[in-house]
């Protein structure tokens, strides 16, 4: 191979100077490797920015004020102190975990199928249409059934709602404002969808917070948003179930005493 006096100097340089062209620079005598920056280069396209020598530059000028300010906390003694190494093999921890269900993941990943069974099971859910219900709360099954005798003689539901344990609502005459079917505990979205518009429920409901008299206000169809508004939402939401459920699976196999 005949090298022009160019490239024969490049070669020669490199040749002469291998530990110089691995490095981005030193500081105090010690070598921050050119490896170093490649992650922080990664992580920047990922982002969709250019590898420029402007970006190498910014990243280099970064390496350098840590390594500078690193040197610094290891010469105060703050590598020796308890609390930081707690901190330290706290973050170490918190990274190994987040490495193996980041891996767990790439190998479960959630698929088109899974997102859209997951949307077409909460359409499902809330049902095809949306409700204002006003309700009335108390903790005794025989109070309730007081109060829906005081309806049944022409009592009026707001001024009743007024002695309601649900503060957030007794003010407002029990008004809930609109809710789907899914929004609210399953014997109350039985009994709520099975009133007409101004009924109420003539028999107590019962929920684990008490005991409830509901009357309907009015019904509308329920929009909810579309598959591709909410598949982000989605998506991450499996990912998370992934995660948990790998977790659970682990805790379920360690011998624990």
């Amino acid at each position: 191979m005949t090298f022009k006096p160019a490239h024969l100097l490049v070669v020669l340089l490199v040749t002469a100077f291998p530990a110089m062209a691995q490095n981005l620079a030193t500081v105090n005598g010690k070598a921050i490797p050119a490896s170093k920056a490649e992650p922080f280069v990664k992580q920047a396209l990922a982002q969709g920015q250019k590898d420029t020598p402007q970006l190498r530059a910014m990243i280099k000028d970064r390496l350098v004020g840590t390594e500078v300010l690193l040197q610094a906390a290891e010469k105060a003694g703050y590598g020796k102190n308890e609390e930081v190494k707690v901190q330290i093999e706290m973050a170490r921890q918190q990274i190994l975990i987040q490495s193996l269900m980041r891996a767990h993941v790439e190998k479960n990943p959630v698929s088109e199928a899974d997102v859209k069974a997951a949307y077409d099971k909460w359409k499902t859910q809330n049902g095809d249409n949306e409700y204002h219900p006003f309700h009335i709360l108390v903790e005794k099954e025989d109070d309730a059934k007081a109060i829906i005798s005081k309806l049944k003689g022409g009592a009026k539901f707001e001024e009743l709602a007024k002695q309601s344990k649900d503060t957030g609502s007794a003010g407002k005459g029990g008004d809930l404002d609109w809710v789907s079917q899914a929004n609210v505990p399953p014997a109350f979205a039985a009994a709520l969808t099975s009133l007409k518009k101004g009924q109420f429920t003539e028999t107590p409901v019962k929920t684990e917070v008490g005991f409830h008299i509901i009357k309907l206000d009015d019904v509308r169809p329920l929009k909810l948003p579309t598959l591709d508004e909410v598949k982000q939402q989605i998506g991450e939401s499996l990912v998370q179930e992934k995660v948990q459920a790998y977790q659970q699976s682990l805790i379920k196999a360690a011998v624990i005493k």
